[in-house]
């Protein structure tokens, strides 16, 4: 079966939200809406509508001329299996020691990597996106280096990919958190999926405001794999809770945000040590002072 797709774009996130609610009114009704913020500091906000029956395109013209946006960009989308797509098109990561693969590709786990199973449908942080990938290559460049973290927290965590890797590392249980409630059951379910129940914690936090990570603190490993805007929020109680000498791997940073970000943290007394790129995206890894 055929779906439709409707997309425009607007500056600021009050049209936006006034634009998706103005589509639920919408005949045939959209089965789904949703408005994204473009991370690029622009202020700019992407509205989507998802159709089972082919649009009123008359209408959607009517409802951006109304609300001052684009054009509706209409599109038809074709039945396809998407998970099988998306299994076809993201092949296993290597990282160094760390080795990030589906289901479907069990078979091509190389003998002495540390497998990491994470199926390609599920949450944020398969591996592939630069911001991942920098952060299992910054760990384990340290790993190499002798670090085996003795008390790892993954903030922001997703899939938990960059918790499961540290809790093969560490000898103590490393926690993950997320504000997504959905992320925390896709992050649990891999945990148990890559047989490390009980060696990764999972729980529910907005950055570092959760009583298990005030009690576990201060880290030796801080993991935020998120956006510019959020690191720059917990800069202060990440400095709290990162142990003198500690490390914090920072990523979900576009090239160009990289130095407001480490400016930030050097305020909140963080060296960086080393800054590597991967396409558009930064990863950090920084130092807290002793």
């Amino acid at each position: 079966m055929t779906t439709f797709t409707a997309l425009t774009t607007t500056m600021g996130r009050s049209t936006a939200e006034g634009l998706a609610l103005a589509l639920e009114a919408l005949e045939p009704e959209p089965t789904g809406i949703g408005v994204f913020e473009v991370e690029d500091g622009s202020g700019l906000f992407e509205v989507a509508a998802y159709f089972t029956d082919e649009p009123d395109r008359a209408g959607l013209a009517v409802l951006a001329m109304v609300h001052g946006v684009q054009d509706f960009n209409v599109s038809d989308v074709p039945d396809e299996d998407w998970v099988a797509k998306v299994r076809r098109d993201l092949p296993p990561v290597d990282a160094g020691r760390f080795f990030v693969y589906g289901s479907h590709d069990a078979d091509k786990v190389p003998a002495g990597k540390v497998p990491l199973l994470i199926e390609a449908a599920m949450a944020f942080g398969t591996g592939h996106h630069g911001t991942t990938l920098g952060c299992l290559r910054a760990f384990d460049r340290m790993v190499d280096a002798g670090f085996v973290p003795q008390n790892a927290v993954d903030i922001g965590c997703g899939t938990a990919v960059l918790a499961m890797a540290a809790a093969h590392i560490s000898p103590n249980v490393v926690l993950a958190s997320d504000i997504d409630p959905t992320a925390v059951e896709v992050a649990a379910a891999n945990v148990a999926a890559n047989n490390l129940t009980g060696r990764v914690d999972c729980l529910i936090a907005a950055g570092f405001d959760a009583p298990a990570l005030a009690k576990a603190a201060p880290f030796d490993l801080v993991f935020a794999n998120i956006l510019k805007g959020p690191l720059i929020a917990i800069a202060e109680d990440m400095a709290k809770a990162t142990q003198p000498g500690g490390t914090a791997i920072l990523s979900g940073i576009l090239n160009e945000q990289a130095d407001a970000v480490v400016e930030v943290y050097a305020r909140a007394g963080f060296n960086e040590t080393r800054r590597d790129s991967i396409v558009d995206w930064t990863t950090l890894t920084l130092t807290k002072f002793d």
